[in-house]
């Protein structure tokens, strides 16, 4: 005879013991140590005559997945070489580009956090052409497009390095702005543990003692099974003085630099968060932007003239001297349809949002060379300058910090 079945009743999970488990922290047990190497040599790759980052050994490109089923582990490890690679485009940026540091805030004290931009030897001297470049939002900092490009194509599609050398080619000084440097991480010293006070309870000392005892052992047994043993340290973040958020970044990198530079005609390019630094700048600055800014190249800039509240007259100055490069399959230059009445779109020839820098790289220069063709014709044509004929008094504005 076929045995009879029975529903089987399961018995219902203790919801105070699954509260306690952590389940990210339970696929943590087995990893190994968060210990990486310190410098590209370490790691065993380096970038050669192309610019890509290759295994010294093996000759192959970086894999993420260096251990499977470890995606903490392969992440971190990534997020440590990001770090060799900020250190790494840093000393190209001195090296190869000749460019100095420049301490923000410029008063800064030895104790407080600071900041830097970095700078052209004729930065705040030459007369005619100054560059700015501001990067978009997130672990890139200056001289970085996007780290991921660095990693896995090359030093030219992830860095700021050609447009810096470029652009030194053509006579222009240049700024590379450093606008998501806003804080000093710094470890939080551990909390000392408060002991019960003896009068909180009307037990006898002992048995509270052996009672606590037998509490401590029972949850030290419970996390040594379930919980990972590598415990990361807490950090805060001390705010750096007036650099706090990129924002904050640009419009002191303008009052401090660019607005103090010789240059006649500033250009700028901004790249995704960076196209909302600049609109924000302009918001906060627009007469003197106005008066010193030749052209805006943005690419794929998440600005929002809306968002942001910006003035008519900021958005038909946007029509008039910016572009913005945007990810689209249409190829390159190809007018795409505007979302808001805003800066001319159009695209970058390539569907990735970290790419349209460097896609567009050429037809930002050729944008600028004309932007500034048709100034010198205004120029030679007119006796009034361009700032009346450009901007128009400061009390026609009134805009709230956002």
């Amino acid at each position: 005879t076929t045995p009879r079945e029975f529903p089987v009743s399961l018995p219902t999970p203790d919801p105070d013991l699954l509260s306690r488990i952590d389940l990210d922290e339970l696929m943590k047990k087995d990893e190994p140590p968060l210990n990486f190497p310190k410098t590209l040599e370490e790691f065993e790759y380096a970038f050669n005559e192309q610019g890509r980052l290759r295994h010294t050994t093996t000759g192959e490109a970086y894999v993420f997945n260096a251990r499977e089923d470890l995606h903490r582990w392969n992440q971190k490890r990534y997020e440590a070489l990001g770090e060799i690679i900020t250190h790494y485009v840093y000393q190209l940026l001195e090296t190869k580009c000749n460019l100095t540091k420049e301490i923000v805030p410029v008063d800064a004290t030895e104790e407080e956090p600071r900041s830097f931009i970095y700078m052209s030897a004729d930065g705040m001297s030459n007369p005619t052409k100054l560059l700015v470049l501001i990067q978009g939002c997130g672990v890139v900092r200056a001289g970085q497009w996007a780290r991921r490009l660095i990693i896995n194509q090359d030093l030219d599609s992830g860095t700021q390095i050609p447009f810096i050398t470029r652009a030194q080619e053509e006579g222009y000084s240049v700024m590379v702005l450093n606008p998501n440097e806003n804080h000093l991480e710094v470890e939080r010293p551990a909390k000392p543990t408060a002991l019960p006070s003896p009068e909180a309870s009307d037990e006898p000392a002992e048995k509270r003692e052996r009672k606590d005892d037998r509490e401590s052992k029972k949850k030290r047994d419970f996390y040594e099974k379930y919980r990972n043993p590598q415990k990361e340290s807490e950090t805060e973040q001390i705010p750096i003085r007036e650099n706090g958020s990129p924002e904050e970044h640009v419009l002191y990198a303008w009052d401090h630099f660019v607005s103090k530079a010789a240059a006649r005609n500033v250009f700028v390019v901004a790249h995704s968060y960076g196209g909302l630094s600049l609109v924000e700048l302009l918001i906060q600055r627009e007469a003197q932007v106005k008066n010193r800014v030749c052209a805006v190249a943005m690419t794929d800039s998440i600005h929002n003239i809306w968002h942001q509240d910006a003035s008519k007259s900021i958005q038909e100055w946007l029509q008039q001297h910016c572009r913005n490069w945007v990810s689209s399959p249409e190829p390159l230059d190809t007018p795409v349809e505007p979302m808001l009445s805003d800066c001319p779109r159009v695209s970058a020839g390539t569907e990735r949002h970290e790419l349209t820098s460097w896609r567009s790289f050429n037809s930002i220069f050729q944008f600028f060379s004309e932007a500034l063709q048709t100034e010198e014709e205004e120029t030679s044509n007119t006796v009034t300058t361009r700032s009346s004929h450009r901007t128009k008094p400061d009390h026609d504005h009134n805009h709230n910090d956002l």
